[in-house]
């Protein structure tokens, strides 16, 4: 059974609602996680979705910040969510389809702004987050798994508008990409959107602070969409859909995604 999947980090499911339904609308992924909804779950706006037939909700949400969902055309069974680094955030959550493939939605902490635990908080709670999915992936090797979402990490050179200039910047710290590394290893997930493209410089953010994103074009790969090797060889058609960063009233991130024959 042929799927295709999309990951967003949409910065507001309700501020974003009208760039959701577009994208449902005109791009019509069978699956959509969504990370920062920035929203309980009892006030996700789930009725123009189910509108267009997403009529399949699971969530973790809390007010004002964090939050991930996975809305589907396609029945799928929650199974679970995981409090890593015991930070009490909503940040993972899993579901089952029918065809037995589970995606798991991750909104892996952004870090702050200075990469030293010891001066900065978040920046160890990024690092401990990462490890503790390292090591509950150690301890359950995950099968027919996908894993999608925005992990703060742009791990590859070409991942990055300039890595020289960006080695000391959270996200492509040479600490925050080993540990992601071992992170995926853990598990053995593929990069299903590398496994695809695997040459050239490919983006799925671009700051705000930017007056002009697409000219400037300063952009780093944080969503990641990944999938056990029982599976990888079912991912193909990957893609980022540039063109949402650029739409009214966007998120910063744009949506990522890959289809799979299951």
């Amino acid at each position: 059974m042929p799927f295709t999947l999309a990951t967003w980090n949409i910065n507001s499911v309700r501020l974003r609602e009208p760039i959701v339904l577009k994208l449902l609308q005109e791009e019509a992924p069978d699956v959509l996680c969504l990370q920062e909804c920035k929203s309980p779950v009892e006030k996700i706006p789930t009725e123009g979705f189910a509108e267009l037939g997403y009529t399949h909700m699971i969530a973790r949400g809390q007010k004002g910040y964090n939050g991930v969902a996975i809305l589907s055309r396609l029945p799928i069974e929650e199974v679970g969510d995981k409090d890593f680094a015991g930070l009490g955030h909503a940040r993972h959550i899993a579901g089952r389809l029918e065809n037995g493939v589970t995606i798991h939605n991750f909104y892996v902490p952004a870090g702050g702004d200075i990469p030293d635990r010891e001066k900065n908080e978040k920046f160890g709670q990024k690092l401990d987050y990462l490890t503790d999915m390292r090591d509950w992936f150690h301890a359950e090797k995950p099968e027919k798994s996908i894993l999608v979402g925005d992990l703060n990490i742009a791990p590859r050179e070409d991942d990055v508008w300039s890595h020289k200039q960006l080695l000391k910047v959270v996200s492509h710290t040479p600490i925050e990409v080993e540990t992601l590394a071992e992170t995926q290893d853990a598990g053995g997930w593929v990069d299903i959107t590398r496994q695809d493209i695997p040459e050239g410089q490919l983006y799925s953010w671009w700051s705000y602070r930017a007056r002009d994103w697409d000219a400037a074009d300063k952009g780093r790969r944080l969503d990641h969409v990944w999938a056990t090797p029982d599976i990888s060889n079912a991912g193909h058609s990957s893609r980022v859909l540039r063109d949402a960063r650029g739409w009214e009233k966007p998120s910063d991130h744009a949506p990522v995604f890959a289809t799979f024959d299951v």
